[in-house]
């Protein structure tokens, strides 16, 4: 058995802690013990359903235990787990399916009919026993008792992640055991896990930030507390109750949080468990860090950034954090980041420049799509002008992110854009934002604020600004603000008015700019 796959934490976890808590939801709870023979029992009969090495396994399911225990389950076989998160339409779930070939899907009895609309011919398995034809978990943990056995290799494939943005096809991303393991050895590290932590799950478990939680309590043998966030008032009771100590979250989850009235939110006291504070997953801003410090006291907050391809670059420093909010901070342990030009040289301070991500962490790459391979891993060569290649070696792969960032003076990062998000006009790169945090700063009677480019034959792309507000602004106002503080290329053409706007179906803290550029060319 490798040492890099998650099968060997669950062996390890279950050698002399057998019968403390693993996992905890709601009034339910399950040991490592527990945990352990479950997992095992599922395992074996994903063998024995006897389909070729590597084949996808969907997880299409609401948070549960048992979501848990399939989780772990799939990564204890030859194959590769896909999860699929119920946010998703069943479209969506569909083109997952016909692009990674999915064989077999563990789901619940709530999704079940939208599996029955896709018209999915691979296996079925359900937590519940729902029809003859189909397996459940029930049935499988009261037949399936043979001793399981198995032998992961560390360098396989383990997991195909998909996220759907504003425009285009998704791609799923590939990620080895051994990347899995890296990435909760790493975190347990610069956040200082112990094993009587209780680690919030309140995470989705569609992508690597989520999953991470599940990995980082198996690796330091401490609790998973799940909870589905529904209400303030059932997320804080969760914290108290379940005396959580560490909360992975992602700023719509911070701005939920505190979207309530202040004076509904419990004492500070009740939160005198939490002892750190982990965000990734989109921008932070000050007012998140200032109510997360008023509410959870004694909590370090750690601010982080991740990628699509590798888990995470950089994370915030709690020391700096309220000196430097708007910072995504150095470098995590083994990972060397650089900021370069279009010429390839190294950026000076505060000269914007991609990303480029050298060292561990880095993910296999994109299912099915050569393409975006080469946009985003590049030979180390690409680094040939800003650090030493003696020895002529050219086998190391780093990422090209596509952020554009820059350093100031003591070497932080300063998240600036994505690279398809940059608006060219006049001669200029423009980020939209630097446009909307200016907005987000100085203008508070507007609620959600979108920049982004149209084509403009005459200046390449005209800069458009659409918000909403309680009431509708004049733009002269508006105008005169944003020229207190942006440079004249940057200034908005248009500026429009409208009483909200669209998201992103599966990121409603997302404003779906592709929407809204289809409605003002459709003249809509």
């Amino acid at each position: 058995m490798s040492i890099n796959c998650i099968r060997t934490l669950i062996e390890d976890a279950v050698q002399g802690h057998s019968d403390k808590s693993a996992i905890v939801y709601n009034e339910k709870s399950i040991t490592y013990g527990e945990l352990f023979t479950k997992v095992n029992q599922v395992a074996f009969y994903l063998n024995e359903l006897d389909l070729p090495k590597d084949s996808r396994i969907g997880l299409y399911s609401t948070k549960g235990i048992e979501q848990v225990i399939a989780v772990l389950a799939i990564l204890s076989t030859d194959y590769i787990l896909v999860p699929l998160t119920t946010l998703l339409k069943s479209e969506q779930v569909e083109y997952i399916i016909n692009d990674c070939d999915i064989k077999c899907i563990i789901t619940d009895k709530l999704q079940l009919e939208n599996i029955e609309e896709i018209d999915f011919n691979g296996h079925i398995i359900s937590y519940e026993t729902a029809d003859k034809g189909i397996a459940s978990f029930e049935e499988i943990f009261k037949y399936y008792n043979k001793p399981y056995v198995c032998d992961i290799n560390g360098h396989s494939n383990a997991v195909i992640t998909y996220s759907f943005g504003v425009s285009g096809t998704p791609k799923g991303i590939v990620i080895s055991h051994r990347n899995l393991i890296d990435s909760a050895r790493v975190v347990s590290q610069y956040l200082v896990l112990k094993h009587e932590d209780v680690i919030s799950g309140v995470l989705i478990f569609n992508l690597d930030y989520g999953l991470n939680q599940i990995f980082c309590t198996l690796y330091k043998k401490a609790t998973l507390a799940l909870h589905r966030f529904i209400l303030p008032e059932d997320f804080f009771n969760h914290i108290i109750n379940d005396k959580v100590t560490v909360l992975p979250l992602m700023p719509v989850n911070i701005s939920q949080m505190f979207d309530e009235d202040l004076q509904r939110i419990p004492s500070a006291e009740l939160f005198s468990n939490v002892k750190t504070i982990t965000s990734s997953g989109g921008n932070v801003t000050a007012k998140m860090i200032k109510d997360c410090k008023n509410t959870f006291q004694k909590a370090d907050f750690y601010s982080m950034h991740g990628l699509t391809e590798a888990f995470r670059s950089t994370y915030l420093d709690p020391s700096q954090v309220q000196i430097r909010p708007d910072s995504i901070g150095k470098a995590i342990p083994d990972v060397e980041l650089y900021v370069i030009n279009e010429d390839g040289k190294e950026c000076g301070v505060r000269e914007v420049g991609e990303l480029i991500h050298r060292g561990g962490y880095i993910y296999r790459g994109f299912w099915n799509a050569p393409e975006q391979n080469a946009e985003r891993f590049k030979s180390v060569q690409i680094l040939k002008d800003v650090i030493n290649l003696e020895g002529q070696l050219t086998d190391e792969l780093v990422v090209a992110t596509g952020d554009y960032v820059y350093k100031d003076e003591e070497g932080y990062l300063y998240f600036v854009s994505r690279q398809d998000d940059m608006i060219k006009t006049r001669g200029f790169r423009v980020s939209p934002y630097e446009i909307e945090s200016v907005v987000a700063k100085n203008i508070p009677q507007i609620e959600k604020c979108a920049v982004f480019g149209l084509d403009n034959e005459l200046i390449e792309e005209e800069i458009v600004m659409v918000y909403s507000a309680l009431n509708e602004i004049t733009e002269n106002e508006i105008l005169f603000e944003l020229k207190k503080h942006l440079a004249s290329y940057m200034i908005p053409k248009r500026v429009i008015y409208k009483k909200s706007l669209p998201l992103v179906q599966s990121d409603k803290n997302k404003i779906n700019k592709e929407a809204l550029k289809n409605g003002l060319l459709s003249g809509s």
